[in-house]
């Protein structure tokens, strides 16, 4: 059931975590380090050939160690998707090996690194709304979500912009432009629905004579309006720039606006540049909602709930973000994605134009 075929008279709007069982054996291949049944690496859908980065800073110094996977067991597939949304916590382990813990040595590393192939980094979102201008300027914070709840990036929208600007720091406190912490920032076009997402590089017009200095982007999310406006589920493509050989991520530094990602893709310029979707979710008579399969891991109902996926693998997810509280949310995303990658593409997802609770 695609979008275009839904109906305008459901009684449930909000995108609600799936339970159909006819998911469960092939939709896990997300959260399994052994991928038996894969013929394809996923990792070979994301390289595009591209020159290594020539300013290697060492990046093979900290890698994670593994990714926290408590309760997330294929076999304990939670009925997400009654009228509330709510879903009880299966407490039942199954007998798995403990989960490696990752080790965070270097902070502003390791959210500019790719998770690791075959781990998937889980992590929590939350709001906060208190204090003088919260309300409509929250700040968002990422932990990975572990017994160490470790922080690992802050984001906040800054007030003066035109269009919606968000900065993101790796220090709860300093959310400054100007400050060391600053690792990057999300922006978006006029209308609120093309979103670009940038390192904490030089703007070109403060660029070295190499170009060295200039920010990379890291990537571009777009949101179309569907039929219904923006009362069915969302369609959201996400672009990011390809991996080389090694396995690291390509360097796109635009020049000018129109070398972007967005640009680039809009032209169908896809050299390096990598094109992924929103999963699509399906209707639920049942229930009267639409439905994804979250393996537990989201547990209310939200039209901001979504999983990233490559086309020539819908199986392998690349990001999901979902409600598990009013203000809490959890994210979670796999190679070839980093921290600041996912953190702003869950950023793009509560702006104020597209966001309805």
């Amino acid at each position: 059931a695609n979008s275009s075929q839904c109906c305008v008279t459901m009684s449930s709007m909000s995108l609600t975590a799936a339970t159909s069982s006819d998911e469960e054996d092939d939709s896990d291949s997300s959260t399994k380090p052994i991928r038996s049944e894969k013929k394809k690496n996923p990792a070979s859908l994301f390289q595009t050939g591209g020159d290594p980065p020539k300013e290697k800073k060492s990046k093979k110094k900290v890698p994670p160690k593994g990714a926290e996977s408590e309760e997330e067991t294929p076999e304990t597939l939670q009925k997400n998707s009654n009228k509330k949304g709510k879903a009880k916590k299966s407490k039942k382990k199954e007998e798995r090996p403990p989960s490696p813990v990752i080790e965070v040595d270097n902070l502003e590393e390791f959210v500019l690194q790719p998770a690791p192939q075959g781990v998937t980094v889980k992590c929590r979102v939350t709001r906060d709304k208190k204090g003088m201008d919260r309300g409509l300027y929250p700040t968002y914070y990422l932990h990975l979500d572990n017994d160490k709840k470790v922080f690992l990036l802050a984001g906040r929208k800054r007030k003066k912009s035109k269009t919606s600007n968000y900065l993101i720091s790796i220090d709860p406190t300093d959310l400054s432009r100007g400050g060391e912490n600053f690792i990057g920032k999300l922006r978006s076009n006029l209308m609120g629905t093309r979103f670009t997402v940038f390192d904490n590089g030089a703007n070109p017009d403060r660029a070295n004579a190499d170009w060295s200095n200039v920010r990379q982007e890291l990537s571009a999310v777009v949101y179309e309006t569907n039929v219904l406006g923006f009362k069915g589920p969302r369609k959201m493509t996400v672009i990011i720039p390809g991996m080389n050989a090694d396995c690291e991520r390509v360097p796109i530094r635009p020049r000018n606006d129109n070398d972007g990602l967005l640009m680039r893709w809009q032209n169908r310029n896809m050299d390096n540049v990598i094109e992924l979707h929103n999963k699509a979710p399906v209707w639920n008579d049942e229930t009267q909602s639409y439905v994804l399969n979250f393996h537990g891991r989201v547990t209310h109902a939200s039209v901001k709930n979504f999983q990233i996926v490559h086309s020539s693998d819908p199986d392998y997810i690349v990001m999901q973000f979902g409600r598990v509280a009013d203000d809490a949310f959890t994210m979670d995303y796999n190679y070839p994605l980093c921290a600041v990658q996912a953190f702003a593409i869950a950023l793009s997802s509560f702006d104020g134009k597209l966001a309805c609770e």
